[in-house]
């Protein structure tokens, strides 16, 4: 089988200092994050950025800081969010892409997202996906409802270069397409040839499709983004959680892939930072 590309989702938008004592911060608690995590069997880090009092920020200065704090801890994948937070604008959403990550997301669609509604129109997603293309920099799709591919595949029609793409299926979400193998299973059949994709499931759903991915042959984003219990009322650190993931892995005869070969199987270069 392939090796397994395991994503820690470190941060995210949502998450809060004071609902876990675990979510990195700073530019040096990412890179010491990243350490950790790499250690334990991660492949990437999906990026999201705070300010010291823990809010959201799409500053350039400090994603450049968390880009160098990671670079100087750990030989990752690094993919930046263009999601952002809900109620930033387009701006903001890809201001950090001007320091050329590897990778970044591109979410694919309008969403319900708890009781906000996370807003991705065609113009907003063309404008976004026009400033990946711009940096050079690889979109990942991240698709919360089944719409989400249909409109990706949209995109691709009018000419942009949608696919082959590695695509992440984030299931779960309140206001988005529920977990189950059911939901998996259809929108991994309907994906153009020559993707590749993972499986980032919330809260409790995270284990079991992450598991579902290992056997299926995808991969898998876990992290506090997405889950912040390692099991019912103890709360997890993102190592704990690809450290879990990796274990599962090897028992089921997947081995985990480096940082090396999960850029070989995504078709990325090496950037010099990584090359040591």
């Amino acid at each position: 089988m392939l090796p397994l590309i395991v994503t820690v989702a470190a941060v995210g938008a949502e998450l809060t200092p004071e609902q876990t004592p675990h979510l990195p911060i700073t530019p040096e608690q990412l890179g010491e994050t990243a350490a950790l995590c790499q250690a334990a069997g991660a492949s990437m880090i999906h990026v999201h950025c705070r300010n010291d009092d823990g809010s959201n920020t799409a500053d350039v200065g400090r994603f450049r800081d968390a880009l160098a704090a990671i670079r100087a801890k750990s030989d990752l994948i690094v993919q930046f969010t263009t999601g952002g937070a809900i109620g930033m604008t387009v701006a903001e959403r890809a201001g950090p892409l001007q320091l050329r990550p590897e990778m970044a997301s591109l979410t694919c669609g309008t969403v319900n997202f708890g009781e906000d509604v996370f807003e991705n129109s065609f113009p907003i997603m063309r404008g976004i996906l026009a400033e990946i293309l711009r940096y050079g920099v690889r979109p990942e799709l991240e698709i919360f409802d089944a719409g989400h591919l249909s409109n990706a595949k949209r995109l691709a029609a009018e000419g942009l270069p949608m696919f082959p793409a590695h695509v992440d299926f984030v299931l779960g979400v309140p206001g988005g397409l529920d977990a189950s193998v059911r939901n998996l299973v259809h929108l991994v059949d309907a994906l153009p040839e020559g993707c590749t994709w993972s499986v980032a499931a919330i809260g409790r759903d995270q284990l079991s499709m992450a598991t579902v991915a290992i056997a299926m042959g995808g991969h898998v984003r876990v992290g506090l983004e997405d889950n912040i219990y390692y099991s019912r009322g103890r709360l997890a650190r993102n190592d704990e959680l690809v450290g879990r993931v990796a274990r599962i892995a090897t028992e089921l005869g997947r081995p985990v892939a480096s940082p090396a070969e999960a850029r070989e199987l995504l078709g990325l270069p090496v950037p010099a930072a990584a090359a040591r």
